[in-house]
């Protein structure tokens, strides 16, 4: 009889493609563009440019940090960066939910702050690898 275990095999890594925390903010920035932004209807507000402009950058930026990984060395900064944008979407759905929805919607905005939570903490799993991988070169 075998233990059952959390712990399961995961894929090589040989693009920015095959990072879970690449796939899973693609994920959250898709939902954000068509669930939250509509919700801007007919609203002028700078919180929804700011929303649209960072959901879009953490994906990108991952997959910058992960092509510099390999030449430059400037990765970690970079990191921090996308954590300080995590950060930030947290702070502008926060706002959404306070200011500009309704009840309905409000639990879509709790779930996605969770879930940007959860991304930023492996986000800060993967910065340590990269840490501890610098250390070593």
């Amino acid at each position: 009889m075998y233990k059952k275990t959390r712990f399961r095999v995961k894929k090589p890594i040989r693009s920015f493609r095959d990072l879970e925390v690449y796939q899973r903010t693609s994920r959250l920035a898709m939902e954000v563009m068509t669930k939250v932004i509509p919700l801007f209807e007919g609203k002028e507000c700078p919180i929804k440019d700011k929303l649209i402009y960072t959901c879009l950058d953490i994906p990108s930026s991952l997959a910058v940090a992960h092509s510099r990984r390999f030449e430059k060395g400037d990765e970690l900064k970079i990191m921090e960066t996308i954590m300080e944008d995590c950060n930030k979407i947290m702070v502008y759905l926060e706002q959404v939910r306070d200011i500009f929805v309704q009840d309905i919607d409000r639990v879509l905005c709790e779930d996605l702050i969770k879930r940007y939570t959860y991304s930023r903490r492996k986000i800060l799993n993967l910065y340590r690898a990269w840490q501890k991988f610098a250390a070593q070169r």
